[in-house]
């Protein structure tokens, strides 16, 4: 059975042959690229020598252990402000339970399937993987709603907050590991990726921004980290939706086909079992359902326009990585869903509006107050303003940091 079949079949709601069929992920994919030669590998970043995306802005000596872009994924995990996502809000705090997803939890979740799909398809798997590690190094606490009020709060003063601009910011100039430099000095593939994954930006309104190649597209390494980001929160958000009590199986699977269809499937070839793990067996079918659906269409829509090197990539006008049109369907049916039921309940609207009320108040007490900011934020200030600076210190801080600063800072009011 072919790969094209496979999804065929399961998308039209038939029961697959057997539970290898169910758990044909990645495993099938590989068998049908190796029987057509359907590697891109030709289309990928070689990372090989005189790759101008090893480029980094001081010399690194090269180490015959290792390649370039496994060296950034280690400097990466090795970053202060990549710990301190184990303290950050995914969709749920972690005072709500230990068991919910933190935002590094996520990101490990984003880089296993980024690599598995990578190599699925002959790409470079540790640029992949290291840009996964790296793409949400930017978001500031309590997840989007956190970074919604910051953005609020700078733009009263003229700026926005990006949080891929912010993490470029943070790996090429806050993390300071290294005795003859700041930042962590990364290659230019990886920096490119960084601010291109999610969206693309223009060199008339980020002039700064024009050695990251903005009239081109990314490299495929790149683009699938959007779309595995998408595959692990869609998937992780249910989970947890259910974990909390806030979602219900059976309404689920009355709403969001994609989900109800892998349930069915699964329910067939376990009769009897509990709901709770027919439903995290639904949520594995889902998750390799879309990761199938990535690899395949990337795969055709690149040899669809006679791709044969990197830059025929970086020259279409479009991303190649994106989902077919029904697995896009299923994917805004399901975002739609998750945005009704579970981020906009009223639960988790208390705890946005908890979170804007702690971002907005402290931002503007350093505004009105710049002496009461850490001394070592005083240089930056100088530089980049102080609304910026405020922003940056905020961003950087974890959960529990920000709400003990907050009630600090609270009690410093009342004396």
């Amino acid at each position: 059975m072919f790969i094209s079949d496979s999804l065929e079949e399961f998308r039209e709601g038939k029961t697959l042959p057997n539970a290898t069929h169910i758990q044909t992920g990645l495993s099938l994919v590989n068998q049908e690229l190796q029987r057509t030669g359907g590697s891109l590998h030709l289309c990928a970043v070689s990372g090989g020598e005189g790759d101008p995306l090893l480029a980094r802005v001081y010399p690194a000596p090269l180490r015959a252990s290792r390649t370039s872009f496994q060296r950034d994924r280690e400097r990466i995990v090795q970053a202060r402000a990549f710990r301190r996502l184990a303290g950050k809000t995914q969709v749920f705090t972690s005072r709500a339970s230990d068991h919910f997803r933190s935002r590094l939890t996520h990101t490990m979740e984003v880089a296993q399937i980024a690599r598995a799909t990578a190599s699925a398809l002959g790409l470079n798997e540790d640029l992949a993987e290291s840009l996964a590690l790296v793409h949400d190094i930017g978001h500031p606490p309590f997840g989007h709603a956190g970074e919604r009020a910051l953005d609020r709060c700078l733009q009263r003063h003229g700026r926005r907050f990006d949080h891929n601009l912010h993490a470029l910011r943070i790996v090429e100039h806050f993390e300071q590991r290294y005795a003859a430099h700041r930042g962590l000095n990364l290659t230019l593939g990886v920096r490119e990726g960084i601010i291109k994954h999610s969206r693309d930006y223009s060199t008339d309104q980020h002039p700064d921004l024009s050695p990251y190649f903005l009239n081109q597209s990314p490299p495929l390494e790149a683009q699938i980290i959007d779309l595995a980001d998408e595959i692990a929160y869609l998937t992780a958000d249910l989970d947890d939706g259910v974990e909390s009590g806030l979602l219900e199986i059976a309404h689920i699977c009355d709403h969001v086909e994609i989900l109800a269809r892998c349930y069915r499937i699964v329910a067939k070839q376990h009769a009897g079992v509990d709901q709770k793990y027919l439903f995290n067996e639904a949520l594995q079918l889902m998750q390799n359902t879309l990761t199938d659906d990535l690899i395949e269409t990337t795969r055709a829509n690149t040899r669809a326009i006679g791709a044969n090197c990197l830059e025929d990539i970086r020259n279409h006008p479009e991303r190649l990585a994106v989902f077919s049109p029904q697995a896009e369907a299923e994917r805004l049916q399901e975002k739609r869903y998750l945005y009704d039921t579970l981020y906009t309940c009223r639960e988790l609207e208390n705890e946005h509006d908890k979170a804007e009320e702690v971002v907005t108040s402290l931002f503007n007490y350093w505004i009105e107050d710049p002496a009461e900011l850490p001394a070592a934020y005083f240089e930056e200030v100088q530089t980049e303003g102080l609304a910026r600076t405020v922003a940056d210190y905020i961003a950087g801080m974890t959960d529990s940091f920000i709400l003990l600063q907050y009630a600090q800072i609270k009690r410093t009011v009342r004396r």
